[in-house]
């Protein structure tokens, strides 16, 4: 089955106002930018959103913050974009923060059909006793915070239980993608890119290259076309892949 779609505008024209989207990528590496750029495009809002962070203020998701169209985000670091603290603090948006391991687990759950697992991570902090603020008030009181987690104890050891996510669409980004829709990620790229495109029940991906079927190894695909729904070829410009932060030192000197 061929699963190219002509367009990125075209392959997300169905993602409607309040759908929840699990949306690949690890800080501005490996970002669906394409199909978020179509995504500002279309006016669409009120969207629920599990990536493990939302970008900086002028790129990634960053780009559906500023304009409102974000109403919820579940997300293990957001540290990088200062609107995205703004309307968090001013109650205008959700937040659920989740250790980024468990985000990990539980975007995978969710692709596996596990409804939920046990875990260790957060024994012990308000992720297990509960009282993170979730949102705001307008006047800086929380008017919505996490529950506690029911815990259990394994080999004398306790944990934590975390449901799996699920979502309306997954965005994605992929090095490689065939008709069929099977992915080749590059590096980093393949951290949460995977999770977040099982973990879709449409999964929308924006490929660097689209080659025909049978030209990829299948011992090199990362991820089998099964989980794919549409393949667009990403922008080509390359100015799109940006770093959040660059740090340098000095060049080392030679001593004679």
């Amino acid at each position: 089955m061929d699963k190219v779609i002509p367009s990125a505008a075209e392959a997300v024209a169905d993602i409607p106002d309040g759908a929840s989207l699990a949306v690949g990528g690890f800080g501005l590496c490996g970002i669906p930018s394409t199909l978020i750029a179509a995504l500002v495009a279309s006016g669409v809002g009120g969207l629920r959103v599990a990536s493990n962070n939302c970008g900086v203020d002028d790129w990634g998701l960053g780009l559906l913050l500023r304009e409102g169209r974000i109403a919820r985000m579940t997300s293990s670091y957001v540290g990088e974009n200062k609107e995205f603290a703004r309307q968090y603090l001013a109650g205008e948006l959700e937040v659920e923060l989740v250790p980024q391991g468990t985000l990990a687990e539980r975007l995978r759950a969710g692709g596996c059909g596990i409804p939920a697992f046990y875990t260790p991570a957060g024994v012990g902090t308000q992720v297990q006793e509960g009282g993170l603020p979730w949102r705001y008030g307008p006047d800086g009181d929380v008017v919505l915070a996490s529950p506690p987690k029911e815990v259990r104890t394994f080999d004398g050891r306790d944990h934590l239980l975390e449901e799996a996510i699920t979502a309306d669409f997954a965005l994605v980004r992929a090095a490689v993608a065939d008709r069929h829709g099977n992915l080749v990620f590059h590096a980093a790229a393949r951290n949460f890119n995977p999770l977040a495109a099982a973990a879709g029940r449409i999964t929308v991906v924006e490929a660097e290259r689209i080659v025909e079927a049978g030209e990829l190894d299948p011992d090199a695909i990362h991820l089998p076309g099964i989980h794919v729904d549409r393949v667009v070829r990403a922008a080509a410009d390359g100015a799109d892949k940006r770093i959040e932060r660059r740090t340098t030192r000095p060049a080392a000197t030679l001593e004679s």
